[in-house]
């Protein structure tokens, strides 16, 4: 593998690595219980301040259950991923549904929040590294973004930066809430293409 390559492996190791770790529903701070790895080496080897040793990729791959070609990027995806994509279940009863295969740079998410019954508390809020795009598809989506309070419906959209604290609850009692998630774990955004108009 040439010097570029390794280059190229490395900083896509950090987001591979956070990505494994979200879909187990784990925290830094359980990772590093686990592990022994504090939680500031961890955050910055998720975020590519700094570059994991053998041994903590080592130790990293055995506590999520992935291998060393799955935080490569050189595994193929193996029959079973190529198949409708399993539901993660959270416990907050949030189902997530990956749609893409994580290999580095912007992935998406489906979300579906359950039905509520009564009307929900202000949702808890957290921030990390990133940059976030969010779509509403069904239902009414309250979306807590630091000190402002928001309610989407479907078609309605929001992006921010995740380093903002932000939360998301079920904001009412008819039905859940499905969106879509597009999120760049080191601030990657979408970059629309828009045609110029006609005559122009």
């Amino acid at each position: 593998m040439a010097g570029d390559d390794v280059a190229e492996t490395l900083a896509a190791m950090g987001p591979r690595l956070r990505a494994a770790r979200e879909h187990r529903g784990a925290t830094l701070t359980g990772v590093s219980c686990a592990t022994g790895i504090s939680p500031s080496t961890l955050s910055r080897i998720e975020t590519g301040r700094r570059k994991p040793t053998l041994e903590v990729v080592l130790q990293l791959a055995k506590e999520y259950g992935v291998s060393l070609d799955e935080l490569a990027g050189t595994a193929p995806a193996p029959a079973a991923e190529r198949r409708a994509p399993v539901p993660l279940s959270f416990g907050d009863d949030k189902a997530v549904l990956p749609l893409t295969r994580y290999v580095g740079g912007l992935h998406a998410h489906k979300h579906v929040l359950p039905a509520v019954e009564e009307p929900p508390a202000r949702p808890r809020q957290v921030s990390h590294d990133g940059y976030e795009w969010l779509c509403v598809l069904y239902g009414r989506l309250w979306l807590a973004l630091g000190d402002q309070d928001l309610v989407l419906t479907a078609g309605d959209v929001a992006e921010f930066d995740t380093r903002a604290p932000h939360g998301v609850a079920n904001a009412g009692s008819g039905g859940p809430v499905e969106y879509l998630i597009m999120f760049g774990p080191q601030g990657e955004r979408l970059r629309p293409r828009t045609p110029p108009a006609p005559g122009r």
